[in-house]
């Protein structure tokens, strides 16, 4: 969606410019780090290491299958024939081996011919459930392991961790690492897109798609991924015959989109333990009856809060920001979505973009359009907190010019690599934490207690009543 501004319209933009950045606000962390580029790690890292034997299957990775829990889509490649596309799994406690059978799909991209791209969605699991799966054929078989989720409910705990921006440098590796040991555990990663930052390297190198995927390879072959596209997911480059958008991202991660009711690749939810997750698409059309609009619009109305009272959004591009680069660049999504995000009462917003870390408060700026100047974001104790972690490990380097003063609306800032995690204790409370990756690994940089806006609505509703 684009919205063309005028002058007077540019004089608006300005003007909420000075009125955001005319208080003080919340922490901006003086923690001190070098702003050099980060460096990639070179591809005779071991990180990168392939497997042993003919045609092994590498680069395996799974997520979510489907909208409940029960379905995981298994993902592979064979580097030198297609091989087999079928997944044998079981239980942990369990001898009876079972099997499903998928498919591969390859691609081109300029001079770049793909590998055989596996996807194989396994159906109908148990909850809560450590399952081991084999692939490849022969002597080349790999073995790996997952666990399901709980069953759907309102008081299931569960944690997840939250990555974005990562990449492949060295920094990239912290991150990861930095996840891994974590004490919190997480048992999912939400992924708010910028995956391999294959478009950064000459003629949009897609061998990069192949390091990046054996390179994480260590973590999401064990724990799902929810996958959200960011902009270097977009690999755009007509002038050499590449027309097509997210070409390599969609031949490679494919996502639950067929669930019943979802007709979008790119946006999708599903549900997880106590949790209910929409991924939307900061890079798709928005505008209103667009498909992405009317999906969303048919989506949170249905979301049962007392099912699932944790209502997450993932989406690459923020909403809210008070870094300098990519300031203001969600504007036009929030105008059109962020009335909604208070209405249903979502509890926190999770994007990537800005290399760096960020924290709101509770706020919102409803009243505010293009037209009418009225752009004061204000304190909501029923708006979503809004929380930018595009801070991988990215190759483009952190972002540190911040708009100054701090704006009262954003909580705490600081221009550092790391990732979260976002641990649903019951229904009602949910522990945050970020996590810099100089620090020891069980040191929170930045934390926050949730009270899950549903049931708080639901409580001052009945106190009101009194």
């Amino acid at each position: 969606m684009a919205m063309g501004l005028g002058l007077g319209s540019v004089y608006l933009l300005l003007l909420c410019f000075v009125l955001t950045s005319c208080c003080n606000g919340g922490i901006s962390s003086s923690y001190s780090r070098t702003n050099d580029i980060s460096a990639d790690m070179p591809l005779n890292s071991d990180v990168f290491a392939l497997p042993h034997g003919f045609n092994a299957p590498q680069q395996v990775h799974i997520t979510q299958g489907d909208h409940e829990g029960r379905g995981v889509i298994v993902s592979w490649v064979t580097p030198n024939e297609p091989g087999s596309s079928k997944v044998i799994y079981w239980a942990e406690n369990s001898n009876v081996k079972q099997h499903a059978v998928g498919s591969f799909v390859t691609y081109k991209y300029y001079n770049y011919s793909s590998p055989y791209i596996h996807h194989c969605t396994i159906k109908n699991l148990e909850y809560n459930t450590k399952y081991f799966y084999e692939l490849g054929t022969g002597n080349v078989t790999r073995q790996f392991w997952f666990t399901t989720p709980p069953e759907v409910g309102p008081d299931v705990p569960y944690t997840f961790g939250l990555i974005g921006d990562l990449g492949q440098t060295f920094d990239s590796n912290r991150t990861l690492t930095h996840y891994e040991s974590n004490p919190a555990k997480g048992q999912a990663v939400l992924f708010v897109g910028d995956l391999s930052y294959a478009d950064a390297y000459p003629l949009h190198d897609n061998n990069r798609w192949d390091s990046w995927a054996r390179f994480v390879e260590r973590s999401v072959a064990y724990q799902p991924w929810i996958w959200s596209a960011g902009n270097h997911e977009i690999d755009y480059l007509p002038e050499y015959g590449e027309g097509e958008p997210f070409k390599p991202y969609t031949h490679r991660y494919y996502v639950p989109y067929e669930a019943p009711g979802v007709h979008l690749r790119f946006g999708y939810s599903i549900k997880r333990a106590s949790a209910y997750i929409i991924v939307m698409s900061s890079y798709s059309a928005y505008g209103m009856y667009t498909p992405q609009y009317k999906w969303l619009m048919n989506e949170l109305p249905k979301v049962n809060r007392s099912e699932t009272p944790w209502l997450i959004v993932v989406m690459h591009c923020p909403l809210y920001s008070t870094y300098l680069h990519h300031y203001m660049e969600g504007e036009t999504m929030r105008v059109m979505y962020e009335q909604y995000f208070v209405k249903y009462k979502v509890d926190v917003v999770f994007s990537g973009h800005v290399h760096a870390y960020e924290r709101t408060e509770r706020i919102s700026n409803v009243a505010y359009n293009i037209e009418n100047g009225l752009c004061t974001p204000r304190n909501d104790e029923y708006a979503p907190v809004y929380i930018t972690i595009g801070d991988g490990g990215n190759q483009e380097g952190l972002l540190y010019e911040m708009v100054d003063p701090q704006p009262k609306y954003s909580a705490f800032r600081e221009p550092s690599y790391g990732h979260a995690t976002f641990e649903i204790k019951n229904r009602t409370t949910a522990y945050y934490a970020w996590h810099r990756n100089q620090d020891g690994y069980s040191v929170e940089a930045d934390s926050v207690w949730f009270h899950n806006l549903y049931w708080k609505s639901l409580s001052d509703s009945s106190a009101a009543s009194l």
